[in-house]
């Protein structure tokens, strides 16, 4: 019987200890996974981190792959930069003059209106079929939010604006800010002001070749010795601007991309024009024909190519209804005109005219591919 215990008591000790020598095994082994496991996770996780933030700091640090990312225009034209940091932005200038990429230069249509564009399908028409010849934009008043459908060309073509007075240097600011928008495209090269009661007289291949071709830019720069004229002139504007270089014109200019960075980069002649061109001195009508007069007279064809008509009277041209719109009258616009195109002279004086009120789209839609071509 002793000996019946003792087998027994072994095997109870022997059992007990196999299942504590298993049980340390299991735990050695789970302790070793959970290791294992936890070193693969920080490993790996480590990895994926730095390959996630690898592109964000190079992209940080490292000028764009392709020249084609150098001159992609923007996309979006709502940026959050001010005027300093967008007219700075605008004016840089490549030294090399020769383009390394085939370019195809633009005509900017810069919209300066206080809302809606009501003669807007008519500028469609006018555009049509001419995609890549041409970018648009709107200064309109800051709380002016267009509704143009996603189809338009006029979709997504506001820029960031700001109030504006007539006759005032607010006005001239928006222009200044127009142009300086449409410099970041580099592919624009002649620059269009226009209004919401604007309209094109040809069709867009003949404005195209007649921009694109001209030897000027276009802005009347003429000396007035009337009280409208020299009569507004400040003697505090000396040095800068003496009385023999004031200038008078329409504020409704054509420019090459020469000049509309010089109108965009001037320091020199803008503060003095701020500070003592003020109602009755018409700042729009004076600052751009003055400074241009005194830097690029030579590029300057002195005249306006937008048509308005004066005969009425008053501080404003003669605005038209839709009773207006005749087949007489729009031969009167575009035949009764002779003029100085690349020192020769023309016909085709006019390309766009102005004031045009809503109530004429009708009319005009049905006249324009008689009289305009399109």
């Amino acid at each position: 019987m002793s000996i019946e215990e003792g087998k027994d008591s072994n095997r109870s000790v022997q059992s007990r200890v196999f299942p504590l020598r298993s049980l340390q095994c299991f735990v050695l082994f789970m302790v070793l996974g959970i290791g294992f496991l936890v070193l693969s996770m920080y490993y790996f996780g480590v990895q994926n981190v730095v390959n996630k933030t690898r592109p964000n700091s190079q992209s940080c640090f490292q000028v764009p792959v392709t020249l084609r990312q150098w001159i992609k225009p923007p996309l979006n034209l709502m940026h959050k930069m001010s005027d300093e940091e967008l007219f700075w932005r605008a004016t840089f200038l490549p030294r090399v003059k020769k383009y390394p990429f085939k370019r195809t230069p633009k005509v900017a249509f810069m919209f300066l209106t206080r809302g809606p564009l009501p003669l807007t399908p008519l500028w469609e028409r006018f555009l049509k079929g001419h995609e890549g010849l041409y970018s648009i934009y709107i200064h309109s008043l800051p709380s002016y939010h267009p509704n143009f459908p996603p189809n338009s060309v006029f979709y997504g073509r506001q820029i960031p604006s700001q109030v504006t007075e007539w006759g005032k240097m607010s006005l001239c600011d928006a222009e200044r800010r127009l142009l300086a928008n449409a410099l970041l495209d580099i592919n624009n090269e002649r620059f269009v002001l226009l209004s919401e009661s604007c309209i094109p007289l040809y069709n867009f291949s003949i404005v195209y070749h007649y921009l694109m071709k001209s030897l000027y830019s276009f802005i009347g720069a003429f000396d007035d010795p009337g009280p409208y004229g020299r009569g507004r002139y400040n003697q505090n504007m000396a040095p800068e601007v003496n009385i023999t270089q004031w200038r008078k014109g329409s504020q409704w200019f054509e420019l090459n991309r020469k000049l509309a960075v010089s109108i965009v980069e001037d320091t020199k002649f803008y503060p003095k024009f701020e500070e003592f061109c003020r109602p009755a001195c018409y700042v729009d009508e004076h600052y751009f024909p003055t400074m241009l007069t005194i830097q690029a007279a030579n590029l300057v064809a002195n005249r306006t190519i937008t048509w308005v008509d004066w005969s009425r009277g008053g501080a404003h041209p003669a605005t038209f209804g839709k009773n207006d719109i005749t087949e007489q009258f729009l031969k009167k616009v575009l035949e009764s005109h002779t003029c100085i195109y690349n020192n020769q002279p023309s016909p085709v004086c006019f390309l766009f005219a102005r004031k045009f009120a809503p109530n004429t789209l009708g009319p005009l839609l049905d006249l324009a591919p008689k009289f305009f071509g399109y």
